[in-house]
This record gives C-alpha cells, sequence and structure tokens, in this order.
C-alpha cells in the first residue's frame, strides 16, 4: 500500500486544490485499446473541423496553473504546465502524441478537459507520494533523460517518495524512473484543478472517463480524491469504484 499526501504548506497555500487519484492495477498495456485510439481520434476530428480547440492560456483553468507556477518561481511561458504544453503542441501538429496506451488515455482526458493529468508507476515508486515544497537538495531525473540530473530550486512544488522527485514544477515534467510503459501493470494516475468551487464536476467526469478507459483493460481500478481537507488517501489493492 502507497500513501499520497498533500502536504500543510502546499494545502494552505491552495486551498481550493482537488487532485484526482486514480488508480488500476493488472494493466494489460501490450493489447489494444479502441476506445483510447476513438478518443484520440475524435479530438484530432474535432480540432481539424473546428468545433473543439485545447484550452490556451487566456482559459482560466490554464491562467490559474500560470498564477500558480509564478507563486512559486516558475516562469510558465518557458516552463509550462503539462496541460498547456500538450495542448499548445495539438494545436499546431493537429495530432496528440502516441505513447503507449494508458499514456495516451491519461493525456488524451488531460488535454479534452484542460486539466493536467501525469502517471507513475507504483512497481518503481518508494515508500509514501507527497506533493511539497522542495527544499532544494533532492535529485529530478528528467522523462527520457536517465543520465541527466537535475535540483529542483527551493520553493519549488514538486511530487516526491522517499528516492527522489517524481515531478517537477507541480505537473510540469515527470520521472524517468516511474515513468508508464506497456508493461506497467499497477499504476496511479492523477488530475488536477486549483478550483474545486468550479472544477470539481469537471474534475470528476474527466476522472470518469479516465477510469472508463482503463477498466477494460486492468483488474481493478478506483478513484480517490486530495483535497487540503482529505490531504491523504491509500492506494493500492482496491476494488473497482467509482466517484460520488
Amino acid at each position: 500500500m502507497t500513501a499520497l499526501r498533500l502536504s500543510p504548506a502546499v494545502a494552505e497555500a491552495f486551498p481550493d486544490a482537488l487532485i484526482a487519484v486514480v488508480t488500476a492495477t493488472g494493466l494489460r498495456g501490450r493489447e489494444p485499446w479502441p476506445a483510447t485510439t476513438a478518443a484520440q481520434e475524435d479530438l484530432e476530428q474535432q480540432l481539424a473541423a473546428g468545433t473543439w480547440a485545447p484550452a490556451d492560456e487566456n482559459d482560466p483553468r490554464i491562467q490559474a496553473w500560470h498564477t500558480a507556477y509564478r507563486s512559486f518561481g516558475t516562469n510558465p511561458r518557458r516552463i509550462r504546465p503539462s496541460v498547456d504544453a500538450l495542448g499548445r503542441r495539438l494545436a499546431k501538429k493537429g495530432s496528440l502524441p502516441r505513447i503507449n496506451p494508458a499514456v495516451d488515455s491519461y493525456n488524451t482526458v488531460s488535454v479534452r478537459h484542460g486539466l493536467p493529468a501525469g502517471a507513475f508507476d507504483l512497481a518503481h515508486v518508494t515508500g509514501d507520494i507527497e506533493i511539497r515544497y522542495a527544499d532544494g537538495d533532492e535529485a529530478f531525473t528528467p522523462l527520457g533523460e536517465p543520465d541527466t540530473v537535475e535540483t529542483p530550486k527551493t520553493g519549488e512544488i514538486i511530487y516526491t517518495d522517499t528516492t527522489d522527485v517524481l515531478t517537477r514544477h507541480w505537473n510540469h515534467r515527470d520521472a524517468h524512473r516511474t515513468r508508464v510503459t506497456e508493461d506497467a501493470t499497477n499504476v496511479v494516475f492523477v488530475l488536477e484543478t486549483l478550483h474545486a468551487t468550479r472544477d470539481e464536476h469537471l474534475l470528476k467526469t474527466a476522472a470518469g472517463e479516465l477510469q472508463d478507459l482503463l477498466t477494460e483493460h486492468s483488474a481493478q481500478s478506483a478513484v480517490h480524491y486530495l483535497s487540503p481537507a482529505h490531504p491523504h488517501v491509500t492506494i493500492g489493492g482496491h476494488a473497482s469504484a467509482r466517484p460520488a
């Protein structure tokens, strides 16, 4: 069992934050996921037809993350929140990246709803996961760069376990060690908003869509919610559950 915690300092600074924590065990990432493929293609077709466009930095959902990034010393136009970067890439190229089914699933849900998303392979997580301010002496190895080691700035918000940093700048980029591959079988996904009073229904809809994509290709799945009022969840080994 793994705990996922929101630190008291981050909870105090972002009192309206809400994070959907979607878990899946027994994932089968090497079989076809036709529903995920269809969801990707549907978004791309809507974009091409001009009937939908990804949220950009003028959208309140993205603006909130830009404001948050600036609050901990990150320039969000140079180092962008994941959903902002993904939306810009989609708008420019007209297509979403194809990585593997699990990653493609959360990317699609993320950009559809304008909510940052990420995921960790729990087989490579050590101890518990915490969202906290960096001390400035942690280590981070970026996704796709296994020989690179970075040190987050003091005060930067990070996801970390007992070994090192899992995500820098709250949701900019995940670590190489806990990346989700086709062989990952026990994965935790996160979807995030800083304005639960506005976005709670949107977040729960997105979490439900992601769980639907995962359920057909996993043994068990569950959705939990992390917030300043409920800053601790235990994940792993749950039966299938739906958001309230």
